[in-house]
């Protein structure tokens, strides 16, 4: 644990294999100090064991815009986008909105909000030019990409189940760590 301050942690879930240990990130996080707030996409909730990483995080998990007379999130401090899918990247960078999700990525680097990015895509998706100036784009906003050697290699296309058990929670915490 860290001797700072708690500040609060966006941990953005999408809808890929290893999402359903995402908790993995959240015990990370907060044995580093940060209180964890979770949004998941829309797709990702089939992924994530809901009540299960609100007990965790002790907050609801979000994964769409709050009613006017429900209460505020907390303001993030950091996002980590974990698992990070080919869409929600590509979207990302494009400033797209159309999730709660989205619409706290497209906001982040106009408010100074640090975000890590770790992606879960195939070779064949990491090899499309949409892909590649996506992650160029992003870079250049200053969002931290975690992708290439020594950091997530793409697997395979249609592997992507064998490496659920070894996708590197650790790198984007480290990475965020890093930052502070």
């Amino acid at each position: 644990m860290t001797d700072q301050p708690s500040k609060v942690l966006y941990i953005i879930a999408c809808a890929a294999g290893p999402a359903a240990d995402v908790g993995k990130l959240v015990a990370i996080a907060q044995d580093d100090g940060w209180i964890v707030q979770i949004v998941a996409t829309p797709l990702a909730l089939d992924f994530i064991d809901v009540p299960a990483l609100e007990l965790q995080t002790g907050r609801p998990v979000r994964s769409q815009y709050r009613k006017p007379d429900e209460p505020k999130s907390p303001r993030a401090d950091a996002i980590i986008v974990a698992p990070a899918t080919y869409n929600t990247i590509n979207k990302f960078a494009q400033g797209i909105a159309d999730t709660y999700a989205l619409g706290l990525l497209a906001e982040a680097p106009g408010l100074g909000i640090p975000v890590v990015v770790l992606p879960f895509v195939n070779t064949a998706l990491a090899s499309r030019v949409p892909f590649r100036q996506a992650v160029d784009s992003l870079k250049a906003e200053g969002v931290q990409i975690l992708l290439g050697v020594g950091q997530f290699e793409p697997h395979l296309p249609s592997s992507g189940a064998d490496r659920i058990d070894t996708y590197p929670w650790h790198l984007a915490a480290e990475a965020l760590q890093r930052r502070r």
